[in-house]
């Protein structure tokens, strides 16, 4: 008897079994990466992560909001001296007006950053940095609307840059007393935002270069015990500061800087 030919399409080399084969290659290409990855967390940011932040009582506290905490105390620092530079120097009552929100704003705030910093192990710098010292000559430097223009342009610049990390740290911190600080700052930096910009010297369209720049990384100057920062106080006395709630009246906007007066 003579042996039947092998039917066609039945062999693994048929068409279906090749189709076969190449979707379980498929698969399988699909799902071992999944396998060689799953549950396996890299070390090295884990290292990180326990290094950087520590346990206190208030909730974990990160690298972030320790960072966050020496900024607050920083700014205090420059912007209490150069808001009472605008109350003696500016020549509008917008500016010197500008200068009080400072002295008042930042003589609360860092009362509460002092606090917070005690609370949580955290050391604070006595002095500016090297950026902020320069800014606070040239406000001493400068003269008349000159002193004015400055002034507002280096306060509004200054304050648009801190407020999206304020809006960070308050986002993602996992500790209550930073939480509290954030919204403290949070209120203060927008009350500061707006003041510059009240008094009609903000150039807007160059705030707006300024603040797509990178800003040049400025090292902190020495940090002490906590216990040992020395309190931002005014010179003068300061008016009283606003309770939870209130605001300060601002003067009215004006529709630009007052028009240059002749020399004599």
């Amino acid at each position: 008897m003579r042996p039947r030919p092998p039917i066609e399409g039945r062999g693994i080399f048929s068409g279906t079994g090749l189709i076969v084969a190449a979707l379980a290659a498929t698969v399988v290409a699909l799902l071992v990466p999944l396998w060689s990855y799953a549950g396996r967390q890299d070390p090295a940011s884990a290292d990180v992560l326990s290094a950087a932040t520590v346990t206190t009582p208030y909730g974990p506290l990160s690298a972030q909001d320790r960072d966050f905490v020496t900024k607050v105390r920083l700014a205090g620092l420059w912007e209490l001296p150069a808001g009472e530079l605008a109350q003696r120097k500016g020549t509008t009552a917008a500016v010197r007006t500008a200068g009080q929100h400072l002295v008042d704003g930042h003589t609360s705030l860092d009362a509460h950053v002092r606090t917070v910093a005690t609370q949580l192990g955290v050391a604070l710098p006595n002095e500016p940095n090297a950026q902020q010292k320069q800014w606070l000559t040239t406000l001493d430097a400068a003269r008349g609307q000159d002193f004015d223009r400055q002034f507002a342009g280096l306060l509004r610049l200054a304050h648009g840059r801190v407020f999206s990390l304020v809006a960070q740290v308050r986002a993602g911190t996992q500790n209550s007393l930073v939480r509290d600080l954030a919204d403290d700052a949070n209120t203060t930096v927008l009350d500061h935002i707006k003041i510059p910009e009240a008094t009609g010297y903000v150039d807007f369209a160059a705030l707006a270069r300024d603040l797509t720049s990178p800003a040049s990384p400025v090292p902190t100057p020495p940090e002490a015990d906590p216990g040992a920062a020395v309190p931002v106080t005014p010179a003068s006395s300061p008016s009283p500061s606003p309770s939870p709630g209130e605001t300060y009246a601002l003067p009215p906007a004006t529709a630009g800087p007052p028009p240059a007066t002749s020399g004599p």
